[in-house]
């Protein structure tokens, strides 16, 4: 073999060697960068998946505060997140490969910077409107349970607390909606319940912009299939009496979170025996509210319209006096419970009630059809669910 034989093939090796290692490196991500003030304490890489969060490594902060993880690159974009004592930074990979963090240990989940991943940068943004709206709304529930302000103020505040991130991230959801971003934005959070309403007619866009850009471009991420589900679930509901031409005729399963909770009498009474082959409104209110009374009485007329044809009424009393409540529900021919959780109700929660009274129409079959946007067509809503 000559000398100039050698060296080409040599040559040839190398370039193999380096491609191959090109493609090891391409299959994985990193995150770096430096975080001050934390030597010796412990930073973790977690991945979110749909239900279960997965610690995926950590390590030791030296007195330079320098961090590096490399991880396989995910089938589909997917969310990490950085964690320092319980303070965390979310972030997403799609099709980056370093994503670089700079940070602080006294403010690591407010105040850091991102290079590298424009998502990232999205996912501050989005983070800091969550933990703003969070915010004011601890100070108005502080407020609320001192009797500083009336409830409809209260509910009115809250309101204005989710549509300002709404208001922020709208630009993710519906400018960019394959976006790791546009993900994030929609399932934030403010006390419990999702920002976007699942039952709520201009939220349901977000859901279905979202789901539908993602069964474009992703079709087969376990995210799809949730996006798509959340998405049918919410055109169900408000369509109605569209739901009606599909073809539930034989189903036998119940489509609504069931409900469990004392009446007056301290005896636990369940949503789901009360809406036994009959029309039932689930409807969530406070009888120490100023409008009670007349709606009530609305309600009334309309019971007594309806009963024998098979209406019913669950009427869950969000009050935080119960001594209040049992004398006004003592007079009362319907279903009425109490969630002892008042304001801070979990069935409120799984129902996305941010204000009061809150509306659900269950027809005969079982089957929840809608969320009743407007008292004014309640007796209608409640003649087709029969």
């Amino acid at each position: 073999m000559t000398k100039g034989n050698l060296l080409y093939k040599l040559l040839i090796i190398s370039l193999l060697i380096m491609t191959t290692n090109g493609c090891r490196e391409t299959n994985k991500f990193t995150v770096k960068g430096t975080i001050a003030g934390a030597n010796g304490q412990t930073l973790y890489l977690e991945n979110t998946g749909l239900s279960t969060t997965i610690l995926l490594d950590s390590l030791k902060l030296k007195p330079d505060g320098k961090f590096v993880f490399r991880q396989p690159r995910p089938e589909y974009p997917d969310f990490y997140r950085l964690k320092l004592n319980n303070q965390l930074i979310h972030f997403a990979i799609d099709s980056v490969e370093t994503v670089t963090f700079t940070a602080d240990a006294h403010n690591f989940a407010t105040s850091y910077s991102v290079d590298g991943s424009e998502n990232g940068k999205a996912f501050k943004e989005i983070t800091l409107a969550q933990l703003d709206a969070n915010q004011e709304l601890r100070k108005l529930r502080d407020r609320f349970g001192m009797n500083l302000i009336p409830d409809t103020t209260y509910q009115e505040s809250v309101i204005k607390a989710v549509n300002a991130y709404k208001e922020t991230v709208k630009k993710y959801i519906f400018g960019a909606p394959k976006s790791p971003a546009a993900y994030f934005a929609l399932f934030q959070q403010i006390d419990g319940l999702w920002f976007y309403d699942l039952y709520d007619r201009n939220d349901s866009k977000a859901y279905g912009a979202v789901a539908t850009s993602y069964k474009t471009y992703y079709p087969e991420s376990p995210r799809t299939k949730q996006l798509e589900s959340l998405a049918l679930q919410s055109q169900k509901i408000i369509r109605g009496e569209r739901q009606r031409t599909l073809d539930f005729q034989n189903a036998k399963e119940v489509n609504y979170i069931d409900v469990e909770l004392p009446n007056i009498e301290g005896k636990k009474v369940k949503l789901s025996d009360i809406a036994l082959n009959k029309a039932v409104l689930l409807n969530f209110t406070a009888y120490q509210t100023e409008w009670s009374a007349g709606f009530n009485m609305r309600l009334n007329d309309l019971y007594d319209k309806y009963h024998n044809k098979g209406f019913e009424i669950y009427q869950i009393s969000l009050d935080s006096d119960a001594h209040f409540w049992r004398n006004a529900a003592s007079n009362i021919p319907w279903i009425s419970v109490r969630d002892p959780q008042s304001i801070y109700s979990s069935t409120a929660a799984i129902y996305n009630v941010r204000q009061l009274p809150a509306l659900f129409l269950i027809n005969s079959k079982g089957i929840m059809i809608k969320r009743i946007e407007s008292v004014d067509t309640l007796e209608d809503d409640i003649k087709a669910a029969f």
